[in-house]
């Protein structure tokens, strides 16, 4: 969430910030502005009648009792302790419309992040490795069939359409690509790995920018009488649970940075993806993925993108897979990011990159909703900045290695970082 004052202080340029997202992102903007100038009115009348209600109060003590003059003043008490509370009241209700509205608004674009209102705008930064050289490359799906590894008809029966269901030896490449990443995250690149619930509460999801705005993306859990509290959702990505690791909290600065990783399933209704991807793996309701946070100070977090982002390409290195980094411009940016970058790898079936990874910076942004501050020493807290990326999504590290190894006889070579965990090197129909 913004900063309010922030956002009134510097109309202007915040209009013009979000303009860079698209022109439907400023629309809230005069409306906040009017409820600032409201809430400001509100509570200095507020104030001024709580100062009347005690110099009301004083001389009501020096008044003698039972006289014409203390019953006034206790009228006058009276009338101000009602003026007050009601005053209290339109005060609340305006910040209420407050956060509501600036909880719609997206995060302001980082001065780098390139201009454009789509992914046609978006800017190569850099390539890594050589397209592979894949005679008459098939799908991913129709090599998971020919390996007798992938049984999407058995996911559909059991859950309808978008899921999926791995079996032998492609449950088993599952595995080894997650436990890969999350080796190479711990042991190499300092992460901590947690094991997080994947139900999880309304306010988590309001920390991290799902909620409100995004609601019909999620999948949500059904109350019942017996269980009125229970409440809960169905986690979207895990960067919700690991930034929410210190919601409320004020961590000290030399702590910082805090590095986290998790493998999770995740689960998305995917309702603005009608029509879209709707063969394989690529887009689908339930997903696994090894997810990257960061929980940085102010000052550090560019270049923790930066380092972020690498960890990210080392999994797409150790697995020789092809693959390129995007600079995303500010219309095709996610609604939490000031600056995304973007990994993409080569499918050799579609002829062209898809997004792998997606590792954003979003500033104080989420910390501020989820109130999460660090401090040094003594002095007053401060904000801190929040990054995630995906290091990486699993099923769609998947995808990449069933079309980049597919062979001419039907057989898949297994990638080599990947032999450890396989236990073969090579899979067969």
């Amino acid at each position: 969430m913004l900063d309010l004052r922030y956002v009134v202080d510097n109309l202007e340029e915040v209009r013009a910030q979000l303009g860079r997202r698209g022109p439907q992102h400023t629309a809230a903007l005069d409306e906040i502005a009017r409820l600032r100038g409201e809430r400001s009115a509100g509570i200095q009348a507020r104030d001024a009648r709580i100062q009347a209600q005690k110099a009301e109060s004083e001389a009501m003590a020096r008044a003698p009792k039972n006289t014409p003059e203390f019953a006034q003043k206790r009228d006058e008490l009276k009338k101000l302790s009602a003026e007050i509370k009601e005053l209290e009241g339109k005060v609340a209700e305006v910040e209420a419309k407050l956060t509501e509205l600036l909880l719609d608004v997206p995060n302001l674009p980082h001065a780098s992040v390139p201009d454009g209102r789509d992914e046609s705008a978006n800017v190569v930064v850099r390539t890594w490795g050589q397209k592979p050289n894949v005679e008459n490359p098939k799908d991913h799906v129709d090599v998971g069939n020919k390996l007798g590894i992938l049984d999407l008809e058995a996911a559909a029966r059991i859950s309808g359409a978008r899921f999926v269901l791995l079996k032998g030896a492609g449950a088993r490449l599952e595995r080894a690509l997650a436990a890969f990443m999350l080796d190479l995250h711990t042991r190499e690149h300092g992460y901590t790995e947690i094991a997080p619930p994947v139900l999880i509460r309304g306010e988590a999801l309001r920390g991290t920018g799902q909620l409100p705005k995004f609601e019909a993306d999620l999948f949500k859990t059904q109350k019942t009488e017996a269980e009125k509290s229970f409440d809960l959702y169905l986690s979207p990505t895990s960067e919700v649970q690991l930034t929410n690791l210190h919601a409320d909290e004020i961590l000290d600065e030399a702590s910082l940075p805090r590095r986290y990783t998790a493998w999770t399933s995740c689960f998305r209704s995917e309702a603005g993806a009608y029509g879209k991807d709707t063969r394989g793996m690529i887009r689908v309701h339930q997903f696994q993925k090894v997810e990257l946070v960061h929980i940085t100070a102010a000052d550090a977090s560019d270049q923790a993108l930066e380092d972020l982002t690498g960890h990210a390409e080392k999994v797409l290195q150790g697995l020789g897979l092809h693959y390129r980094v995007v600079s995303l411009c500010a219309g095709d940016m996610g609604f939490a990011a000031r600056k995304t970058y973007d990994l993409e790898v080569w499918l050799p079936s579609q002829n062209t990159f898809r997004e792998i990874s997606s590792c954003s910076n979003c500033g104080d942004f989420q910390a501020r909703r989820a109130q999460i501050r660090y401090r040094s020493g003594k002095d007053k807290p401060k904000l801190a900045h929040t990054l995630n990326g995906s290091g990486i999504a699993v099923g769609r590290a998947l995808v990449a290695v069933l079309e980049n190894y597919q062979q001419p006889d039907g057989s898949l070579i297994v990638p080599e970082a990947l032999r450890p965990y396989m236990g073969t090197d090579r899979i067969t129909p």
